[in-house]
This record gives C-alpha cells, sequence and structure tokens, in this order.
C-alpha cells in the first residue's frame, strides 16, 4: 500500500512515465492493468520529493493511492513514509461499540483553528464528557481550503488545509493516549465535481449509473474494488483508526456476491484478529436493511453497525412540531414508541415521502446496539436551508429532554459537536471550490433546492461564501456560562449514568417498553428497572407511578410523592424502582 512502491493500475495506457522531480521513467507493464518500475531500477524518492504519473505523454496527474497532496488535489503527489511516526499506543486495546457513546466533530469547524492539531488540544474536554469514540467527518483530499468533506478525490491523502498525514498520526495516537477510539467517514460510493483524474487511469467510474452526486462507482471491476478494501485497511492499519463510518452505502450499486460491503467485514475481522483490538464498521444506510449488521453465517453482511435516521426523525418532530417532507410520518407519538421498542418506524409501511413501502422489521434477538442514533448530526443539520441547530427554536427544557432521550435510547447514542453545550452557531452547508462556474453552479443548485420546498431563497447562506464557513466553526467561549453550562453538566450527568446503570446499556430489544399520549404530551420509556419519563408538553403534568426514586432529573421542580410523579412542562426524569 505504500507510495514508494510506484505501482499503478491504468488499463487504458498504451504508456506510463513515472515523473519524479521533473525526470520521467517508463514504467513496465506487470499484467493485468498494472505497471511497475522495471526491475533493477531505483528510484531516488525521499519523503516530500514531488511525483505523479504521465499517461500515454499527458499532463502530470496525481498518484490514485497517493498519501499527501501538499500543493493540492491537482498538484503532483509527495512521497509520505508512515513508518517515520513513533507511535505511542501500542498498548492500545481499543474499544468496542456495545456500551459507547460516539461525538461526531468536523475538524475544519471543531476549533478556530480547523487543524488536526488544534483538535488534539479538546480531546481532554471529550474525556472529561464520557465519549468513547470520536467519529470525524471525511478529512481525504479535496479541492478548496474548507469542504464537509464528502467532495473528496483522493481518498488516500489527507487534507493538507487539516494537517496532512503526519498530523493525522498524531491526532490518532492523542486520542488513544486518553482512552478515545476514532471512527473515520470515508466515502466510497462517489467522488467531488474537481480533482477526479481516477478516469484518466481507469474504468473507476459506470458511465451508464448515477446517484445523487454523480457517477457511480464501478464495482464490477476487481481492481477498484481492491482500491476500496485497501483503502479501509489503510486507515485501519496504516492509521491505527478504529473504526469506519461508511457514508451512504445504499448508493453502492454491486451485484456480486460477496457484496462489497461483506467483503469489508471480512477483511476489517481478519485485521481485527490480528492486531487483537476491536474494529468497526459503521453503515449509514437509507434501506431500513438489518441484513447490513446480521451475521455473515446468517446470509447478512456482518457490518458492526448502521445509522437509524428513523430515530432522529421521530425525536425531532416530538420536540420541534414539524412535519413537512419526510418528517410526514412521524407527527404522532406513537412514531417514537415504535422506533425506540423497534429501532426502525418503516419496517415494511408505506412511506408517504418515498411514495411506497419501505425497509423491513429488524429480527429482535439483534443487539439493540448495533443502531447507532442521534437528536442531531452533519446531516440534520447542514442539510437544512440555514443549517440551524435544535438551539435555534427550542428552549433549555426541550433541549434536555433531547439530551435524555438520546443519551438513554436502547441504541448507540451520537453526539453532533457542540449539541452538549447548547452551541447557537449553525453548522452550514459550505464549500470552497476555486473554479468560479463550479462554485456558481453549487450556490445557485443549493438555493433552487430550497425554493422548490417553499424556503425564502434569501435566507439560504452561499456555500461558496468565506463567512458561511467562519459561521459554521463552534464558539467554544460560551460553554462555561448560563443554560450552556447547565446543558453540559447535563449530558456528563447522562453519560456517567449510562455507564453506571445496566440497564441502560441493556442490548435486549424485549427489555424495552414504551407508553404515550398524544393529547397530554408524555412519553414513558420502561428498561428494565429504570423508566425514563417525558413531558413534551406545555403544561406541568400529574402522572401515576410505580413507587420509585428520582436518579435525575431535568427540572429541579419534577418530584415524586408516594405514586403521584409531578412533572414540569419540557422537562424528564429517569426513575429507578
Amino acid at each position: 500500500m505504500k507510495n514508494r512502491n510506484f505501482e499503478v493500475w491504468a488499463p487504458k495506457a498504451s504508456r506510463v512515465d513515472l515523473n519524479v522531480d521533473g525526470t520521467a521513467l517508463a514504467l513496465v507493464s506487470s499484467g493485468g492493468g498494472n505497471w511497475r518500475v522495471p526491475e533493477g531500477t531505483t528510484v531516488d524518492a525521499a519523503p516530500g520529493t514531488r511525483y505523479g504519473y504521465q499517461i500515454d505523454g499527458g499532463d502530470l496527474l496525481p498518484d490514485p493511492r497517493s498519501r499527501r497532496q501538499p500543493d493540492g488535489v491537482h498538484g503532483a503527489s509527495a512521497v509520505f513514509d508512515d513508518d517515520e511516526f513513533e507511535w505511542t499506543d501500542a498498548a492500545w486495546t481499543g474499544r468496542q461499540l456495545a456500551g459507547g457513546v460516539i461525538y461526531e466533530l468536523h475538524i475544519g469547524t471543531f476549533t478556530p483553528e480547523g487543524t488536526l492539531d488544534s483538535a488534539i488540544e479538546r480531546l481532554d474536554y471529550l474525556v472529561d464528557l464520557g465519549i468513547d469514540f470520536v467519529e470525524v467527518l471525511p478529512v481525504n483530499g479535496f479541492n478548496g481550503t474548507h469542504n464537509w468533506g464528502y467532495d473528496g478525490v483522493l481518498w488516500y491523502s489527507v487534507q493538507e488545509t487539516y494537517g496532512g498525514p503526519a498530523a493525522y498520526q498524531r491526532f490518532v495516537d492523542a486520542c488513544h493516549a486518553c482512552g478515545l477510539a476514532v471512527i473515520q467517514d470515508v466515502v466510497y460510493n462517489h467522488l467531488g465535481p474537481s480533482g477526479n483524474y481516477l478516469p484518466n487511469f481507469g474504468p473507476y467510474l459506470h458511465s451508464e449509473s448515477a446517484n445523487t452526486w454523480g457517477s457511480s462507482v464501478n464495482l464490477d471491476e476487481a481492481e477498484v474494488r481492491r482500491y476500496i478494501l485497501d483503502n479501509a485497511l489503510m486507515w485501519l492499519h496504516d492509521f491505527h483508526v478504529d473504526g469506519l463510518r461508511l457514508d451512504a452505502v445504499h448508493a453502492l450499486i454491486d451485484t456480486a456476491i460477496p457484496h462489497i460491503l461483506q467483503e469489508l467485514a471480512q477483511e476489517a475481522d481478519a485485521l481485527s484478529a490480528h492486531v487483537r483490538r476491536p474494529l468497526t464498521l459503521i453503515a449509514e444506510s437509507d434501506m431500513n436493511d438489518a441484513s447490513i449488521v446480521a451475521p455473515r453465517e446468517a446470509n447478512g453482511l456482518g457490518l458492526t453497525s448502521q445509522w437509524s435516521d428513523d430515530y432522529h426523525h421521530a425525536l425531532h418532530v416530538a420536540l420541534t412540531g414539524e412535519t413537512s417532507g419526510y418528517y410526514a410520518d412521524f407527527a404522532s407519538l406513537e412514531a417514537l414508541a415504535k422506533v425506540t421498542t423497534s429501532g426502525f418506524f418503516h419496517d415494511g409501511t408505506f412511506s408517504s415521502f418515498r411514495k411506497r413501502d419501505h425497509g423491513a422489521p429488524i429480527d429482535p434477538v439483534t443487539p439493540t446496539w448495533r443502531l447507532v442514533t442521534f437528536s442531531q448530526d452533519h446531516d440534520q443539520i447542514g442539510n437544512r436551508a440555514a443549517g440551524d441547530r435544535l438551539t435555534a427554536t427550542l428552549d433549555y427544557g426541550q433541549l434536555a429532554i433531547a439530551a435524555v432521550l438520546t443519551v438513554c435510547s436502547p441504541y448507540t447514542p451520537m453526539l453532533f459537536m457542540g449539541e452538549e453545550f447548547g452551541a447557537t452557531t449553525p453548522w452550514q452547508f459550505f464549500t470552497s471550490h476555486p473554479e468560479p462556474e463550479l462554485g456558481k453552479a453549487t450556490a445557485e443548485g443549493r438555493i433552487a433546492e430550497f425554493e422548490a420546498m417553499g424556503w425564502d431563497p434569501d435566507t439560504v447562506p452561499d456555500p461558496q461564501d468565506p463567512q458561511t464557513f467562519e459561521r459554521s466553526k463552534l464558539d467554544w467561549s460560551s460553554v462555561e456560562s448560563g443554560d450552556h453550562a447547565r446543558l453540559l453538566a447535563l449530558y456528563r450527568e447522562l453519560i456517567a449514568l449510562r455507564r453506571a446503570t445496566p440497564a441502560l446499556t441493556d442490548p435486549a430489544f424485549s427489555h424495552v417498553r414504551a407508553a404515550f399520549d398524544d393529547d397530554l404530551r408524555w412519553f414513558l420509556v420502561e428498561r428494565d428497572d429504570v423508566s425514563i419519563v417525558v413531558n413534551f408538553g406545555l403544561e406541568e403534568l400529574s402522572l401515576p407511578v410505580l413507587e420509585a426514586t428520582v436518579i435525575l432529573a431535568t427540572d429541579d421542580a419534577a418530584s415524586v410523592t408516594g405514586t403521584v410523579l409531578s412533572l414540569p412542562a419540557h422537562s424528564a426524569v429517569i426513575l429507578q424502582h
């Protein structure tokens, strides 16, 4: 996997030259469309040396497996020796996903500096919060200086504006030193719109099929599949990452047996056995298909976990009352009860948004931790017209309810950076395409998309405006004041309570029950000897309960007298019986 071997797959080429610091060397075919340095030839290329490939005498192109792009994705690659770094995590034994809490962050907006090294300075804060896994939005090379990361074109590189691959090594090593596992978000379903030179080398893309983001990746080609598998192993082995979040796996068109996801799971499991630590694969999937996490021996794909957007949708509607678009089917608290006890809301039911039946039931023997759930994430905030967080419309009590039902859900909870202290900064869709035409098309497309949904186009920020990016950076100055500090203390208490209370990490669907009242707006979750009671409404409620002790309340006025629970508006309690 190391690029100093200077091997490249270019089946379309009749000639391939390796260009090292301006000196060209003709490569020789080694069969199967692969090219290598001639036998007996030594290439002098120390770390940092610029190089690239020329196909049939054309322009210099970056290495498809480039580890470093110091001059951007259109420039030459640079030799990077990952063995130069002295890792200190030999004693690291990893983290299993079961029982864990994930924190999703974007390197460019997590800190004012927006680098991997500056993120290291905030790791003690995450440890104090109680986080187990840091999930990093994509960091592979993209064109421009800032981007969500989903426009990456050089999957093996680390974005230079974040600090490049050496900074990434320091980040992972620092995470492990303080007990944090790292999940890296990777995108194997499409490539970005600028700097994608892979089609110059070979049939990496399907010309006849496309998804939302462009041409589909050509999974019919064995070398393309190997390109994906080797990239996954690079993160997990060479960069010591503990897991991968696989973006939009529903966009991977694969008819082969085994499926590419199954191959990923097989190779990750083999590596896990070798390095003797858990390696986690989490799928983002729109299919509501539990076979993704079913064991391979049961004809499943064998991934560790998958996101459940349905849980987010049900909780979001219960908190905000929004019922437009894909939220329409989640209007009743019955939806929240169903996702709490069954995982998916659409499990073969009719989806009004899709205008068809959707999903399938989850086998009740599936451990609940195999679903990752959240009240906010990068998509559900950033893909709103104004990129507004829940803090823009909810009061403290409602944010506290979101905290309780996220952290204490039966599933693996994930927080989006800043939600734990009620960040008021938006997280908007931002790009930095240097090409004026592409930047203009991106901005106009974004505005047109939301205008068609009824939004005032003047409220949609220009993704190319540098201020859109700057507005999206967390404001850490607010953490220790007022309701921000109060909410942060609640999240810390909830995560600690989750870790200390067996009922809150019990993985059995059969041990979860829910009840609700749409008129009075109360919601109840029972998990073994623990009950979570929520008042979504505007009026104080008096509810009958079994004899219990309040072990957490989001409002000091909540109390149990005998068998009566007094629950203020917009509040929640956790009871132990």
